[in-house]
């Protein structure tokens, strides 16, 4: 095969629609009235309960369901055809969705019971430069599929990547508890969606040469040019920052698990807790049975600089310690001796239950997991999901949470699992993640 028979697979020209059935579309899908209208305020509602109840699936659900891509597909389309009328229709009918978003996602609420903010509602206030990338890409393919005859289910894929709906029902929590970090980080993210969605519309109607649909002079062509830039610069800038803020806080938490697995044992003690503070740089570790003493918080602090973590500190805090001096013991009273050994059965039972604790929480969590990657994949009848240790003939002994999964339909899972082992690593938290398929 030649490299003009290989150029020739990504020739999409003998699939393109015609123009005039592609300009309908999109003017088709800018109106907000009516049933499109009350589709976007029922997804919202939908939206905004999959997200008080932090349920992954019910979000999925509503972006599926939400028509919120067509006006920011006008915009970058009616910029790159110069067709302004079509521009100023696009950027009225995005903000009358957005001021009913989040109406609706604030009324919402305002009146449920429930006020934690769960994950689902804290990932949609710290939007990066990853955001940008998702948005820019996901514009892109929606575009290229609504310029194909064979579109397929491109389109609601891409408002599942590009997850429009989320911040702007955070962004109405937001405006409801009065938690601004909330409202302006969720609208932020909403804003870097929106541009670059257009941004993707404008250059894939650029590149595919759609043709100029009204005559324009070559100065408001250029001023258009040039606001389109700034606005893409201004909103990127930001997210630059933030993205950079998460890889720093990501290898801090890599290093900070590095370090706890392969140094935090101390013989006669149990680690109850570890808690990681960016912010601080600091190290906090609970520990539970003897009495740890100095020279043994040294050796954990020196060991720091060797996972890159030397302006961190270690924090230890014991939650509970054993007293083993024996002759301070036997010059106890009788009743003092009685109640050194009961101290010492409730330290034992708060390490047993703390064992407890750990194994039914990660039930808990495998129970969490089946429900929601069952609606994805139906052919899988079981999931377990446990970090373990694994030992070998290196003196570091890795932690990797692994999951099993049982599949009636094992190639299927196969074929799929790179995707599935991703959306577990996100879903899960965790860097470190072995998977297993059984049928």
């Amino acid at each position: 095969m030649g490299l003009k028979d290989i150029l020739s697979k990504f020739d999409i020209s003998s699939e393109r629609e015609d123009y005039t059935t592609i300009h309908d579309t999109v003017e088709l899908g800018i109106e907000f009235k009516g049933t499109n209208l009350w589709i976007l305020i029922f997804a919202i509602f939908i939206a905004s309960i999959g997200l008080n109840v932090n349920s992954t699936a019910v979000i999925i659900g509503a972006m599926l369901i939400s028509p919120l891509m067509g006006p920011i597909l006008g915009i970058g389309y009616s910029i790159a055809t110069y067709d302004f009328p079509l521009l100023r229709k696009s950027i009225v009918h995005y903000l009358f969705a957005v001021m009913a978003g989040l109406v609706t996602s604030a009324i919402y609420f305002f009146v449920t019971p429930i006020y934690q903010a769960h994950s689902e509602l804290l990932a949609r206030t710290q939007p990066n430069i990853y955001d940008v990338l998702i948005a820019l890409l996901g514009g892109l393919a929606g575009m290229v599929a609504l310029s194909s005859r064979n579109r397929g289910n491109v389109i609601p894929g891409v408002a599942i990547a590009t997850a429009l709906m989320p911040p702007l029902c955070t962004a109405g929590y937001g405006l409801a508890t009065l938690q601004w970090n909330f409202f302006f980080g969720a609208l932020y993210l909403l804003l870097i969606n929106t541009v670059f969605i257009g941004t993707a519309t404008l250059l894939t109607v650029r590149i595919l040469n759609y043709p100029i649909r009204f005559y324009t002079d070559e100065g408001k062509k250029r001023s258009a040019n040039r606001w389109v830039s700034f606005i893409v610069v201004l909103t990127a800038v930001p997210s630059l920052y933030y993205g950079y803020l998460l890889v720093q806080q990501e290898q801090f938490t890599q290093n900070a698990n590095r370090f706890v697995v392969n140094e935090s044992y101390i013989e006669g003690d149990y680690l109850l807790k570890t808690d990681f503070n960016y912010g601080q740089r600091e190290i906090v570790l609970t520990y539970g049975g003897k009495k740890i003493g100095e020279d043994e918080k040294q050796r954990l602090q020196q060991r720091l600089s060797i996972y890159g973590l030397a302006d961190t500190e270690v924090i230890i805090q014991q939650g509970f310690s054993v007293n083993d001096d024996v002759q301070a013991v036997q010059e106890l009273s009788k009743a003092d001796k009685y109640a050194a050994e009961i101290n010492q059965l409730k330290s034992t039972l708060s390490l047993n239950l703390a064992k407890e604790d750990s194994i039914r929480r990660a039930e808990l969590i495998a129970d969490n997991l089946f429900k929601e990657i069952k609606s994805f994949f139906p052919e899988i009848y079981y999931i377990s999901a446990r970090k373990q240790a694994f030992f070998g003939d290196s003196t570091a002994v890795p932690t990797y949470t692994v999951v099993v999964l049982g599949s009636k339909e094992s190639k299927k899972t196969m074929k799929e699992l790179p995707k599935i082992k991703k959306w577990l690593t996100v879903r899960m938290g965790t860097d470190s993640l072995k998977l297993f398929v059984e049928r």
